[in-house]
This record gives C-alpha cells, structure tokens and sequence, in this order.
C-alpha cells in the first residue's frame, strides 16, 4: 500500500512516470469499451479476435442483435437475456459484432480444428457438458456460435485444458470433479477415459484444475498439476515418466502461475517447459488476498532422459500472469497480480510490469522489466500474440457479476502491448513477407520472400506460430516452430529469397493454420496465415 505521505506518493508517482518513459515496450487503447470482459480469448486465421465470458454473469454492457434475445423462463438469470457475453473483434478497424451464446461457457476451454473452426468445450451449469463450434469467416460474411446437439462430452469439464493432437484431434483434460480424459473427435466410440494423476495431484483446496499441457514432439504429453508432472502416452492411457516435484507451491488453478513451452527448433527433438510463479498454500482457503505470490519459475527440458527442474526468481512475485509466445521464441509475462489468489474478489496488488523472459540468456540475465501498463488486469483476464506482432490484452473481472465501483472493476477496455521490436527506430530491418504458399505439406520445401528497407545482414528466421486458446492464465495449444531455413538469398528489386523446410510432422506441429513471422535480427514481420497439411 502507497503511504499517505504526500511527499512519498509523489515520489512514487515521479517515479512510476519516469518507468514508464524509459522501460521497453508501449501501451496503446483499442477498445475503450468493448462491453463484454472477455474470461476467453482466442485470434482467428482471418486476423479477428473472439471474445467469450460466460453466459450467466447478468446484463454486459453489449446487447445482442434485434431479435436474437433468449428467454428461459426457468433461468432465473436468462429469464429473457437480450445482452451479448461474446463478441468477435477487428484489431484493425475496433469493430465488435456481437455473438450469441446459448449455454453457460464459465470457465470452459477451447482449441482451433485444423479447419480452422474453434472448437469450444464444456463450462458450468447447462453448458458442463456442451460442445460448441465457432467458424470464423470474413466480412461482410456473418458467422456465429454453433452448440451441437447430437454429441456432448462424456463427463462434465468445468476448468478444464484442450490440446490438438497430432492427427488434428483434440484431447480434453481435466476439470472439477473430472479426473478423466476424453477426445474430439470420440474415440472408437469409448467416453472418457479415467487418469488418475489428476486425483493424486490433488490437495484440500484442488490446486490440479486448468492443468498445463504440452504436446511434446515425441508425440506424448507434458501434463502438469498443482506441483507435479508426468510424461503421458495418451493412445495407451499410460504414464511413462513421474518427473521430480516443483518447488514453490502449487501452480494450478486455484494457485496458478503460467506455462509456457520454449520455440521447437533444430531437429525438434528437445522440448523445454517453463513454469513461473503461483499462490502460496491455503491462500485460496483462508482467503487471505495480502499474502504475496511466489515469484520463482521451474524450468525442465522434458524429453530428457532424466530431467531436474532449474529453478530462477522474476522480479516480482506474480499469480494470473499470462505467458505468450512471441513471434521471436522470447517470452512475454503480463497481467496478474501480486499477492492473493485466483477466485471471485480474492487477489490484491496488480502487477502492471511485463515481464520478457529471455531463455537464451544464463539464470539470472534472463528476465527483463518491461513499460508498466495503467490498468490493472486481475482475475479472468487473457493475454493474446495478433499477427502484427502486438500482444491484445482483455478482460479482468474478479467480481461474480459485472461491477463497475469497485477497487478493481470489471474491466471492458482491450488493450495492445507493443514489445520493444515495433519500435519505430527498428521500422527499417523489419521484413514484410511478399510472397508465401497458402498451404504447406510436412517435411516439404517452400519458399518464402521478403523484402527490408536495410540490406540484410545474416540469417532471417522464418517462424511458425499457433493461434491459442487464453483462459484463466493459460495458453491452450500456444506453439512456436522455428523452422530450418537457408541464408536470405537477393531475388532482385530489394527482395530476399528463403528456402524453408516446413515441419517433419504433427507431432513437432499438428495439423491447422499458423502465423508465418519472418524474423530479421529480432524484428518478426507482420505474419501471414499458412494452412499446414
């Protein structure tokens, strides 16, 4: 807490000022009022954004289109709804069209099918085991959310993950009172499938919810919950590997940090997991929204043989930061908080400093304090890489309802972070990509041309990067591929050639869309969609 000290708040005020004038990275407004407090965020391959909360959170601030109110005369809340809790937005121009959402999506989850189609899964109350698609399409076209009625899940997922596989199938794991796994598509006409990792990780106040998953290029899964891990053969229901515990505290949600795993690149045969921060224990019980968060992180190269985390402090401690893969294989850390707990009005102290993680840098160099942003992003807020190399920054809502006056309230704004690459100064070695096939075929070549004001100067990285699914501190699906490339070769009138060797399989990249960035001396381009096939 600031000092009433009049002297000493001026200070701090000087102070933060002056951060913010000479720290990395800028802030800018997109939306001053989008109406809705997006709880899940997830960018679609024609470059719009769609916002979800949940459905019954009472009136939002954006009404649904005439003629598409629902009324439920058994919902106390949707007794006749006429107001949107989705919306799909273009960064470009600030344009909100609003979605109609039938069921409850209350912390739900989600992935993109190779299609592109956003596959959306489960949630609370009448939507805990609903499958809803949304299928993005661009304008003047209209699309909308879909809710299938011939299939449902197997067992109700209420905070669960999704994770793409490599046959282009989804995985879905997890959730309250669900220690089980399932698929979509169903497989061989089985439900879930019990795992019983998710049980033993759990402890008196949960902290195995939201579990962290990631496809390892071996073709099995790193699935992490509260302060444990295993190797997962999913096609054989089998645990192939307990790794060590993670010191530090519980990292899932009710207590959760973030997870992110580093770029895929050489032969993709190594993959590396980085965990950071997280509540300490009983916070979420006791309710105790001063107790500080844990400020450390774990990092483990999973497809060792004999793996041991290596652990590393940030700067500050942090729960509810979401960690974003940028275009470049650095690491963003924004939004949160720095003491309490995720939950319903039970964190305090936001934590405004982005983080850049650095992971080729030693222990101790690798995190670097970025420009601090004026809103505070608590509870039920999302962090997502745009193809124009910003972060959109969404949400924050810790109250049951929309709340307006309030220490921290419900918060509509949508923001951009710009790192310290889209400095104008940069503007001259930053490449835009000319030429790009609209799809590409594993482990085949493919060119790629470029064009920079400054001739180039050593290698251009051509770099793949998945559209995720962000939700409560957690990218689902989030991927970076930095793909072998040869030496930028001139092909006339300023431009460069790049020959490519798409990814070897789906296990290193499953099948989809991905953002195509060009990075030239740490500067990524502005991507362009790609279908890999």
């Amino acid at each position: 807490m600031i000092s009433s000290n009049p002297l000493l708040h001026l200070l701090f005020h000087l102070l933060f000022l002056n951060s913010r004038a000479t720290l990395p990275g800028t802030w800018e407004l997109l939306v001053p009022n989008a109406g809705i407090a997006s709880m899940h965020t997830a960018v679609t391959r024609f470059n719009t954004v769609v916002l979800l909360d949940r459905t019954h959170i009472g009136p939002t601030k954006k009404r649904l289109r005439p003629g598409h109110c629902l009324s439920d005369p058994n919902d106390p809340l949707r007794k006749h709804d006429c107001y949107a809790h989705s919306a799909v937005l273009d960064p470009a121009t600030g344009e909100l069209r609003s979605l109609m959402i039938l069921t409850d999506t209350w912390c739900s989850s989600g992935q993109f099918l190779p299609d592109g189609t956003l596959l959306q899964t489960g949630g609370d109350g009448d939507g805990v085991k609903k499958i809803r698609k949304f299928t993005p399409c661009e304008a003047p076209a209209v699309c909308d959310w879909e809710e299938l009625d011939e299939v449902q899940l197997a067992h109700g997922r209420w905070y669960s993950t999704n994770q793409i596989l490599p046959d282009g199938s989804v995985i879905i794991v997890g959730g309250r009172a669900a220690t089980s796994v399932e698929f979509f598509p169903s497989r061989h006409g089985r439900g879930a499938v019990d795992f019983p990792f998710l049980a033993e990780a759990k402890d008196t106040q949960m902290d195995n919810l939201y579990p962290y998953v990631h496809l390892l290029p071996n073709g099995h899964l790193f699935v992490f919950a509260n302060n444990r891990a295993v190797l997962y053969d999913y096609t054989n229901n089998l645990v192939l590997k307990q790794y060590p515990k993670l010191d530090g505290g519980p990292r899932n949600y009710p207590s959760a940090g973030s997870s992110a795993m580093l770029a895929l690149t050489g032969d993709y045969s190594a993959a590396t997991i980085v965990i950071c921060g997280g509540a300490q224990y009983g916070v979420f019980i006791e309710r105790t929204t001063d107790t500080p968060a844990h400020g450390s992180c774990g990092r483990i190269e999973a497809t060792k043989p004999d793996p041991n985390w290596e652990m590393e402090d940030m700067p500050f401690g942090r729960i509810m930061g979401d960690m974003v893969m940028l275009p470049t294989g650095e690491v963003l850390i924004i939004n949160g908080a720095q003491a309490g707990s995720q939950g319903f009005e039970m964190a305090s102290q936001p934590c405004l400093y982005p983080l850049l993680y650095r992971p080729d840098e030693p222990v101790g160099l690798r995190f670097m304090t970025l420009n601090p942003g004026s809103v505070p992003r608590m509870y039920h807020s999302t962090a997502n890489l745009l193809p124009d190399g910003r972060v959109l920054i969404a949400g924050s809502n810790p109250h049951i309802f929309y709340k307006f006056n309030a220490e921290f309230p419900t918060e509509l704004r949508i923001e951009a972070f710009s790192p310290e690459y889209l400095l104008p100064q940069k503007a001259n070695i930053r490449p835009v990509i000319v030429d790009l096939p609209e799809t590409i075929s594993y482990a085949r070549g493919f060119d790629v041309v470029v064009t920079t004001e400054l001739p180039v100067v050593g290698i251009v990285e051509v770099n793949l990067a998945s559209a995720p699914f962000a939700t409560h501190s957690f990218s689902q699906g989030q991927r970076l591929v930095k793909l072998a490339v040869s030496s930028a070769v001139p092909d006339g009138m300023g431009s460069y050639r790049i020959a490519c060797t798409a990814p070897p399989d789906g296990r290193v990249a499953p099948p989809g869309y991905y953002m195509v960035f060009a990075v030239n001396t740490g500067v990524p381009s502005v991507a362009k969609w790609v279908k890999l096939l």
